[in-house]
């Protein structure tokens, strides 16, 4: 029995089948044989990412069982992470490649065959979550934004205003579109096509902000990298953020541990307290701590305000 075929008994249909979610996680290294290997649901489509080569039999046998496990999947399409461009081939189905998918209460647009990522993190689920719940009347910035899930959650959220700092233009114009897709006035909404690096004085003219979520990507060529550049950001804090604010620092990094941006907080912005992590999904199943970091730090009210 190849290592492959020894997925198919660590998956099971959800609960919520209407939800996005991650099936499998081989990334974490829980899985002997599979840590090239991740499942998505994005309904309707069941989306296999490798990042080794399997031999397309046995893809095909995985796509199978799949089918059998969910009834309303319409396409089942695998993404070669292994090769620089990231291609897509369709398994199974239609070649849907535009379409929105649900998680909680929120709706997101998903592009599949035209970049590496989809669109929408599914590992930043409890994230998303988390910031809905911190939003409410809340100032809020945004960096590194991407297609802006977090701004769609702080404003689901009831925040008071949110700013999305990125420099991709495509990017951000999809976030307009995923707002606009929850039904969400943009006259909440700001969005800069900025080098965050070089653009420190235009968030304190922004400022001051009572809620940072900041998820850069680990290298970014040109632009980002992630050990020289974050320390960059936290050494301007409290030029932009308020008194009693609160910060979401997120950390891609596989070779990185939380350490780095404890460590780094205590000597670059002290006022701010860590508080607590933000674990991703229980599928997210992690044996070496390479996954997602994201950890939540709390401004210190000086005693002159208080």
């Amino acid at each position: 029995m190849s290592a492959l075929s020894q997925v198919l008994k660590h998956i099971q249909a959800p609960s919520q089948l209407l939800q996005a979610q991650r099936l499998f996680h081989g990334r974490g290294h829980a899985y002997t044989g599979l840590h090239h290997l991740t499942i998505d649901w994005l309904p309707p489509v069941i989306l296999i990412t490798l990042y080794v080569a399997e031999p397309i039999t046995e893809i095909e046998k995985l796509a199978d069982h799949l089918l059998s496990l969910f009834p309303t999947c319409k396409s089942i399409q695998l993404q070669h992470r292994y090769i620089l461009s990231a291609p897509i081939d369709i398994i199974k189905g239609d070649a849907l490649q535009q379409f929105s998918i649900q998680e909680d209460n929120l709706h997101f647009y998903i592009r599949l065959g035209q970049v590496r990522n989809t669109g929408l993190f599914l590992d930043m689920r409890n994230g998303r979550r988390w910031t809905q719940q911190q939003s409410n009347n809340k100032k809020v910035v945004n960096l590194f934004a991407y297609t802006c899930g977090f701004s769609v959650a702080a404003i689901a959220g009831n925040a008071k205003s949110v700013l999305n700092v990125d420099m991709s233009r495509a990017s951000l114009s999809l976030g307009r579109e995923n707002h606009r897709l929850n039904q969400q006035t943009l006259s909440k909404v700001r969005f800069e096509k900025l080098n965050i690096f070089k653009s420190f004085s235009r968030l304190k003219k922004r400022g001051r902000f009572d809620l940072l979520i900041c998820d850069p990507p680990t290298f970014q060529k040109g632009s980002v990298d992630i050990i020289r550049d974050y320390p960059k950001i936290m050494r301007h804090l409290d030029d932009f953020m308020a008194e009693n604010s609160t910060l979401l620092l997120c950390l891609n990094a596989p070779e990185i541990n939380s350490g780095f941006l404890i460590e780094h907080m205590k000597n670059l912005a002290p006022r701010f307290t860590f508080i607590e992590e933000i674990k991703p999904p229980e599928v997210f199943l992690e044996t070496q701590d390479k996954g997602l970091k994201a950890l939540c730090f709390k401004h210190k009210i000086s005693l002159s305000s208080s």
